[in-house]
């Protein structure tokens, strides 16, 4: 005899449990792909130009402090990574 509670259970609990999952799976590959994304487009200046370019350095580095960002011995587009971060972007 089969337990009718079992066979309920298997097909909605846990195949919706196994949806959940899957689709939490996915959500977590996009981001690691977009973070991904993020850090490329830091990897040198060329494709960071228009971001690097168009942060004066005076503005960079004044608000690099007031964020306690270390600005001493550093690239400008390591800066701007790292302010670009703790304003909200990845």
């Amino acid at each position: 005899m089969v337990d009718k509670s079992k066979r309920v259970f298997f097909k909605h609990c846990f195949l919706e449990q196994m949806g959940k999952a899957l689709s939490s799976f996915d959500e977590g590959v996009k981001q690691v792909e977009a973070e991904q994304d993020f850090d490329d487009y830091f990897d040198s200046y060329e494709s960071s130009y228009a971001l690097t370019l168009a942060y004066p350095d005076e503005i960079m580095i004044e608000t690099a402090r007031q964020l306690g960002i270390e600005t001493c011995g550093r690239e400008k587009k390591d800066i701007i990574k790292e302010l670009f971060k703790k304003r909200g972007g990845y």
